[in-house]
């Protein structure tokens, strides 16, 4: 009787050991579709927002900002390119960053600098610099593609009166991101992050995203209003969009280092 016992666990181990395998990988392949169709969700063919940046909170004077933005989505996954441009106040004016994300992740940035009148190639140690002096990296500019980490669905919730799932995201090469960690709390029926909590190595975050705002624009749902926080120093960047419009058929030769330099060739297509 002893001996059948043994046998009976003994089997009973084996089928839990080939059935927890199984889930794990159910469960990580969930994670995976998840962060991808949360990274491929529509949002056009090219866009054009005009924005403000506000620089607030911690003790230091409110400064706001107004800018355009130009993307346009690329021929091949995972390609796209953004260009960045500050129109006020006057120290800050024409001011631009140039951003190619190229299908595999890698990714190319120029700061255009108009005070010297030449553009300077962001290197990848300096992705953690603050851009233009906000709570913004400028790793926080890149359109980073899932494959770059490893992804965890830690359960679902209702944030601010919706549901979400939420999901953790570990670099699968530790150099090639400023942060450990990052937590999403991803709107089910936009697929929009709607928080995102950034860890830089520590136990708990160092900054954290959070979306205040969402609209559905030309069919396309948009971020309208959120807000970048350094839970250290409660420091906060808010971007506000003003205006956007999709699908304006934007030039490519917009998004070189020349249209990177020169700001009246975006101007035509400002909204």
């Amino acid at each position: 009787m002893m001996t059948r016992i043994a046998i009976f666990a003994g089997t009973a181990l084996l089928l839990s050991a080939a059935v927890l395998p199984t889930a794990a990988l159910a469960e990580e392949s969930a994670a995976r579709d998840l962060a991808r169709a949360v990274h491929e969700r529509p949002d056009g063919d090219d866009a054009v927002t005009r924005g403000i940046m506000t620089l607030t909170g911690g003790g230091r004077r409110e400064r706001v900002r107004e800018s355009y933005e130009y993307r346009l989505e690329g021929d091949e996954p995972g390609a796209s390119r953004n260009l960045i441009r500050f129109t006020s106040p006057r120290n800050i004016a024409d001011t631009a960053i140039l951003i190619h994300n190229h299908p595999g992740g890698d990714v190319d940035q120029w700061l255009y600098l108009p005070a010297i009148q030449r553009e300077r190639r962001i290197s990848s140690e300096n992705r953690g610099g603050s851009f233009v002096q906000s709570e913004l990296y400028f790793e926080d500019l890149e359109d980073r593609e899932p494959h770059k980490d490893h992804h965890r669905i830690l359960g679902e919730e209702t944030y601010e009166g919706a549901p979400v799932t939420i999901l953790e995201s570990i670099p699968v090469d530790s150099g090639n991101s400023v942060y450990s960690k990052r937590v999403s709390w991803i709107h089910k029926e936009t697929l929009l992050p709607l928080r995102i909590d950034l860890y830089e190595g520590g136990d708990e975050p160092s900054k954290r995203l959070e979306v205040q705002r969402i609209e559905d624009i030309q069919g396309y749902w948009t971020v309208t209003r959120s807000a970048m926080t350094d839970l250290a120093s409660d420091r906060t960047t808010i971007l506000e969009v003003e205006d956007v419009t999709y699908n304006s058929g934007l030039p490519s030769e917009l998004f070189t280092i020349r249209g990177l330099s020169d700001p009246s060739l975006a101007r035509p297509y400002r909204p």
